[in-house]
């Protein structure tokens, strides 16, 4: 019944798609967006039933349905029962299709009136979502029947829901690495969220297109959808990246893991298109570039998904073989073709924008940094693409690995760093030496400080590290120092005025607090990389060894079973450098899981102010372990600074008061030609 149910709901949901396409390119010259009230909202009721429908079974344990007997157990936790749903191909399209049906819905209901263009983009993303119902009809069907049952799974399905069917026992359960912790439940709905969130600027970019209106109107009505996907990628890759530090236990954050890469891209061209928005619609420039930017951020979303769920990789996150992929290269090639195709068609009209007055303004140091995050996310995508390519065309195999990413990426950084320094406290037009310099003199010679601090007085000799406490110093001292000229320039309170210079403004404070973050992961990314300690020690109970400025003692091994895995481990110590104090107590351990012959190694973590201490099971038994050792400077930071950013883009999108007096900081900000002229921020 469930099955049928489901199918049945996917079936309404890719016919409300048709028709919300069909009508919205009907309508669009009139903009009568009320003829697509019945469309959209019948997409959004089917879109959540089949969800709902899949977390029934699920929860139900109904191992009738194949996606369940193999992706479930009768002894799997609830939460990673609930997250089961989307912890694999067919349950994580359902999730998307419910994420872009939840889009179209809140798109639809801000479309007004003879509102041309908002229906035109609904027709567009109409059209996105007849591909992912498409598929989850026929590839990518969830609710397909079991047919032949194996011990503990499905060993074959039909897309029929009347065939006769057959039920495991039990289920195989979830992949081991997706009920190892509890941030698998919350990363990937955060990261389908930010994919499928950019398809609302690009449905309106391909209107704007298609309709001829090359203004700012198109960039005008996604500014805060840009923002809103920007921060779901953002706090999804945060929080993948977590994870990968708490569970995997190779002792680190980012592996430059090819899915890895595939988050990051859309994120590095969405940051760029952010900011080169900002000059479109305040200056009217960069038209033609914010259009390939949007084009290539949803195209690289799509790419990330294929690359994640096609099977193509060898990956943590390749779960499984799919079926799917030609349908997602098939989808890609369209998408790029057809959305090229249509610019280049344009391109004439779009050409027709402002130039820049000087390289030395704030659109010029937002334009140079548009250009380093292009050649940045080129850079990642060639060293992620260019062994599958060889693979498929020539048959061999060639690996890319960390030092090419890590050599390319480090020098692309620390100029990124630097010119958001320099560029947020730019004027805009043209920033004379003497403007650029009271602003920034103070920030350099803080930045400079540092790093003759940290060379003198810490030891440091790695010139990455060094570089990166220059730039970071730098950044936040001319940020912090804009904001507290400012604030001294108000006749109210500093606590009042704080609040109405951060009201008034609420997008470039925002994000100056982004940058702020950046700057922290910058500075914890470079000592957490380029300063750590790694070592293996090999303890027998009671005995300690000193690593760094920490004493490791092994106390007892230890042994448990839990409703879904067994739980094999060891209690250590950790102590100050003369093993006299104990600082904390941690468990490293090995977990397996019914039905799995691997086991998974988890590290355990004692975070603190200053660094971190990791340690991570490396063999040996119950009378003699050997142990992991990381010891990681200022690894919080990473974990601060994250939030950071994400506070900033949160911030952004508050609205600006309707009435805004000039506060002193517009008036500071002067166009440096005429020296006295306002620019208002």
């Amino acid at each position: 019944m469930i099955a049928f149910a489901g199918y049945l709901a996917i079936f309404v949901a890719l016919g409300a798609a048709v028709s919300v396409t069909v009508q919205g390119v009907r309508y669009s010259r009139s903009g009568d967006a009320a003829k697509l009230r019945v469309p959209v909202a019948v997409l959004l009721g089917a879109a959540a039933s089949s969800f709902v429908l899949l977390e029934i079974g699920i929860l139900s344990s109904d191992f009738s349905i194949a996606y369940i007997a193999n992706n479930t157990s009768t002894t799997t936790p609830y939460l990673f029962l609930f997250a089961a749903a989307w912890a694999a191909l067919e349950g994580s399209i359902v999730l998307w299709g419910l994420v872009l049906a939840v889009f179209i819905w809140l798109v639809w209901r801000q479309v007004g009136d003879s509102d041309g263009l908002g229906v035109l983009a609904l027709a567009v993303m109409g059209a996105i979502a007849i591909f992912w119902f498409g598929l989850m009809a026929t590839a990518g069907n969830p609710f397909a029947v079991c047919v032949e049952a194996a011990t503990s799974a499905c060993a074959d399905s039909s897309w029929w829901p009347f065939v006769q069917s057959v039920a495991p026992l039990d289920g195989r359960g979830p992949n081991p690495l997706l009920q190892n912790h509890f941030m698998m439940a919350v990363h990937p709905p955060l990261l389908y969220a930010g994919y499928v969130g950019f398809t609302v600027p690009f449905g309106f970019a391909i209107a704007a297109l298609i309709r001829r209106d090359y203004g700012r109107t198109w960039l005008d009505r996604t500014h805060r959808w840009s923002l809103i996907a920007w921060v779901f990628l953002t706090a999804g890759i945060l929080i993948g990246a977590w994870w990968s530090y708490e569970v995997l236990g190779w002792g680190g954050y980012w592996a430059w893991d090819p899915v890895e890469n595939a988050s990051f891209l859309p994120w590095l061209t969405a940051t760029a298109f952010i900011h080169s928005a900002i000059v479109q619609r305040r200056r009217g420039m960069l038209q033609a570039w914010n259009f390939i930017l949007v084009i290539a951020t949803f195209a690289l979303t799509i790419l990330g998904t294929f690359l994640t769920r096609s099977g193509v990789i060898a990956s943590v996150h390749a779960f499984s073989q799919s079926v799917v992929g030609p349908a997602l290269l098939a989808l890609l090639a369209v998408v790029v073709i057809g959305s090229l195709g249509l610019f280049v068609w344009r391109s004439a009209d779009i050409a027709q924008a402002p130039r820049l007055d000087s390289l030395s303004s704030r659109e010029g140091y937002i334009l140079a940094n548009n250009l380093l995050l292009t050649v940045f996310a080129f850079t990642v995508l060639f060293g992620t693409m260019y062994p599958l390519i060889i693979e498929a065309t020539s048959g061999d195999e060639v690996a890319v690995g960390r030092p090419f990413f890590d050599r390319a990426s480090i020098p692309l950084a620390l100029l990124l760093l630097f010119i958001l320094g320099i560029g947020s406290m730019s004027p805009w037009r043209v920033a004379s030496q003497k403007v650029l310099w009271e602003r920034l003199r103070l920030a350099t010679v803080v930045g400079l400080v540092a790093g003759a601090l940290a060379v003198v007085w810490k030891g440091i000799d790695s010139v990455s590290v060094v570089v990166t406490i220059v730039l970071t110093a730098f950044v936040l001292t001319a940020i912090i120092g804009r904001f507290v000229s400012v604030v001294r320039g108000r006749p109210e309170s500093v606590a009042r005025a704080s609040v109405k210079v951060l009201r008034n403004e609420p997008g470039y404070w925002g994000g100056q607090i982004a940058h702020i973050g950046i700057a922290l992961m910058a500075l914890a990314i470079a000592t957490t990389g380029g300063l750590a300690l790694r070592d293996t020690v090999a303890l027998a109970q009671g005995e300690t060894a000193v690593v760094g400025s920490y004493c490791i003692r092994y106390i007892e091994p230890v042994a448990r079973v839990e409703p879904n895995r067994t739980v094999s481990g060891v209690v250590v110590e950790v102590l100050d450098e003369s093993c006299s104090r104990v600082l904390s107590t941690l468990e490293p351990r090995v977990n397996s899981y019914p039905g799995s012959a691997q086991p998974i190694g988890t590290p355990a973590v004692r975070t603190g102010l200053t660094d971190d201490v990791y340690l991570a099971i490396a063999g040996g038994g119950a009378e003699r372990i050997e142990l992991n050792v990381f010891i990681f400077p200022l690894q919080s930071l990473l974990w601060a600074g994250g939030f950071i950013v994400l506070v900033g883009g949160l911030f952004s999108m508050v609205p600006k008061p309707r009435k805004q007096h000039r506060t002193s900081y517009q008036e500071q900000d002067t166009d440096v030609r005429a020296e006295s002229r306002a620019s208002d921020e």
